[in-house]
């Protein structure tokens, strides 16, 4: 699956925002359980943190173990490394600009077999795996504002 890649401006200060995206990521699951029915750390050393997460994309739940390296406040990564959608690393920007803070989000998300034999062309999967990832960050966003 090819990479997508959007922004998205929030009139929040990018601490605000690096704090409850990243460093609170794990509260999500309490905050916005219809995207997040459950993430539960496994291991956590300095900005490196190992999580098993339960996300709703593409209208199933995918169970996935994930990396996640921060580098406060400027740069979240996420690496796939088990489960639905392994393969796939996520990488999410926050730069301060003058309305407060703009994310860039580049993901590629590598669709696994299961997912891929649903009956849906390429391009409908490509805009609906977008549409719901623009979702997430926008209920995410309402977290902040």
């Amino acid at each position: 699956m090819p990479k997508i890649t959007f922004e998205k401006i929030i009139s929040t200060p990018r601490s605000t925002v690096f704090q409850t995206f990243v460093d609170d990521y794990p509260l999500l699951q309490k905050y916005l359980p219809q995207y997040f029915p459950s993430i539960r750390i496994r291991s956590s050393r300095g900005n490196t943190t190992v999580m098993e997460e339960h996300n709703q994309i593409l209208g199933k739940e995918m169970v996935m173990t994930t990396k996640h390296i921060s580098n406060t406040p400027t740069i979240h990564e996420i690496f796939v490394i088990g489960g639905d959608l392994k393969g796939s690393h996520i990488i999410q920007k926050y730069q301060t600009v003058s309305q407060g803070t703009k994310i860039i989000i580049i993901a590629d998300i590598k669709l696994g077999r299961n997912i891929m034999t649903r009956k849906l062309t390429d391009l409908t999967k490509k805009n609906r795996l977008e549409n719901d990832l623009i979702q997430i960050i926008n209920a995410q966003a309402k977290l902040v504002s």
